[in-house]
């Protein structure tokens, strides 16, 4: 695993309810962060993504925020 900590917003309007949008939750989302089939840019933000498969079979982009050299903040989260 690239980092030990995933920052998660439990609040409204946070991280978590944002991908709960998209029919993910936190463990779907930090799975894919831990071991990611592609690593990528956002080309809408410009941030660090990841693409992989949840242990589900869901295949996820994750677009996330690097908050310090061990811990991310996901932004979102969607099936591709």
């Amino acid at each position: 695993m690239p980092w030990v900590d995933v920052t998660w917003d439990y609040g409204p309007g946070g991280n978590v309810e944002h991908m709960a949008g998209h029919g993910l939750d936190p463990e779907e989302v930090r799975a894919v962060l831990e071991e990611p089939a592609r690593r990528m840019t956002s080309r809408a933000s410009g941030l660090p993504m990841v693409m992989g498969y949840t242990p589900s079979g869901k295949f996820i982009a994750v677009v996330y925020e690097q908050i310090d050299e061990f811990t991310v903040k996901p932004v979102t989260a969607y099936e591709i």
